[in-house]
């Protein structure tokens, strides 16, 4: 169990903007050491500005693309490099492919970046772990998920039934691994329609998010800065979150036989052996 007398560093995926960006003010301005990762370098050093102009210390900085999983091997390979410990690793980055998108690594877009790269990094990183906080969604309800076929949404694509697929994959990652890892604090939890860069390029979303009762970024991300921060005594490891209260998910997305499947499917997509722990970097030796 993490020590939470000593300064933390807090790793935020999906940093350059929105919830992550917000996250990452309020938890560097709470005296957190906060690691932003993003796939944008321009669009990181602007987030790097905003957090040093809000807390006086400038966070570090690491790109990775998620759509490419040897970026996330190659991620996870500099984390474990620059640090002996990560406390608090919040899986936010996320996406909403508007076409069917097939990544270089054979998967639909959504899938990938939203649940089998954030998988396959926290998995990587495991033993450096204090907790995991997963950016879910109440869109989740509405997906369709099948561990036989991570590409099932790619067969008669629609943006939202993608989306909630991936949504639906992070609760169910967020069961497991609280089954499987009992030592690792692991929650997951529902932002509430924000007003943020997501899914800017579509007509259809930034009209909703016009008409819509959206919050903003920093109300969207109050929830993981409170997951990152209380107790874990007080909290539910494997618990579904909204506005700091715990959730009742859709049933499927508690069902721990399917979450047991996904795991599976999802170590076999990304490399990794699933009964055995992960494989680490090249050169790292498991308890390093």
């Amino acid at each position: 169990m993490e020590d939470l007398t000593e300064r933390r560093v807090v790793v935020v995926t999906g940093a350059s903007s929105g919830i992550g960006l917000a996250a990452a003010i309020d938890l560097a301005y709470r005296g957190d050491q906060v690691v932003l990762v993003g796939r944008d370098s321009a669009r990181l050093q602007s987030a790097a500005g905003q957090v040093r102009e809000a807390t006086g210390e400038r966070p570090e900085l690491f790109r990775a693309d998620f759509a490419v999983l040897d970026d996330v091997r190659s991620l996870a390979e500099r984390l474990r490099t620059a640090y002996d410990r990560i406390g608090v690793l919040a899986n936010n980055a996320g996406t909403i492919a508007l076409h069917p998108t097939t990544t270089v690594d054979g998967y639909e877009l959504s899938v990938q970046a939203n649940h089998l790269a954030p998988f396959l990094l926290t998995n990587l990183l495991r033993d450096r772990l204090g907790r995991v906080v997963v950016t879910a969604s109440a869109a989740h309800r509405s997906g369709l998920l099948s561990p036989n076929d991570l590409n099932q949404t790619l067969h008669r694509f629609r943006p939202m039934s993608a989306y909630s697929a991936s949504k639906r994959a992070n609760i169910l990652f967020t069961v497991e691994a609280a089954r499987r890892w009992p030592d690792l604090p692991t929650y997951c939890f529902h932002p509430g329609l924000v007003r943020t860069r997501f899914a800017s390029d579509s007509r259809l979303m930034t009209f909703a998010m016009r008409l819509l009762p959206a919050r903003s970024p920093a109300k969207g991300a109050e929830t993981l800065v409170w997951l990152a921060n209380q107790a874990p005594e007080r909290l539910r490891s494997g618990g579904y979150y909204q506005d700091r209260r715990l959730r009742h998910p859709h049933a499927t997305a508690t069902d721990p036989q399917l979450a047991a499947q996904l795991w599976t499917a999802s170590a076999k997509a990304v490399g990794i052996d699933s009964s055995h722990g992960p494989d680490l970097p090249s050169g790292v030796r498991d308890g390093d």
